[in-house]
């Protein structure tokens, strides 16, 4: 069974970090292109890093680059989005997602309808 389990989160103050993992189970992530997602109040899901499976190229959008942080560890299956310098009108419900062999074209994170896999979502709430 394939599952994707993200921790972290919680209450963060402006200007603050935190770190959110996503370990996966079923499936070995180095097969997969993986990005990381925060649903909006529209509930839209918006992207903000990705990793393409073909090389392993980290790419970011221009809403998080420079603050955000994709990383893997492939050696315990877990994914990592660590986030510096939150905004308020960043509290949102975040999510890791998987894809096997999912590619980056152009530069641009593949949107949510590319993924299959996904977390459950955890929250992180910016405010002091």
């Amino acid at each position: 069974q394939v599952q994707l389990v993200e921790s972290g989160g919680g209450s963060v103050q402006p200007g603050g970090s935190t770190t959110l993992s996503c370990t996966a189970s079923g499936l070995d992530l180095k097969d997969y292109g993986l990005g990381w997602f925060r649903e909006g109040p529209d509930k839209k899901l918006e992207e903000l890093t990705c990793i393409d499976s073909r090389d392993g190229k980290t790419y970011y959008t221009g809403a998080v680059k420079g603050r955000f942080t994709m990383t893997v560890d492939y050696a315990r299956n877990t994914m990592y989005l660590q986030m510096n310098n939150l905004k308020r009108d960043e509290s949102a419900k975040y999510f890791c997602a998987a894809e096997i062999g999912l590619g980056v074209v152009g530069g641009h994170c593949p949107r949510d309808w590319s993924y299959d896999e996904w977390g459950q979502g955890i929250q992180v709430t910016v405010s002091s």
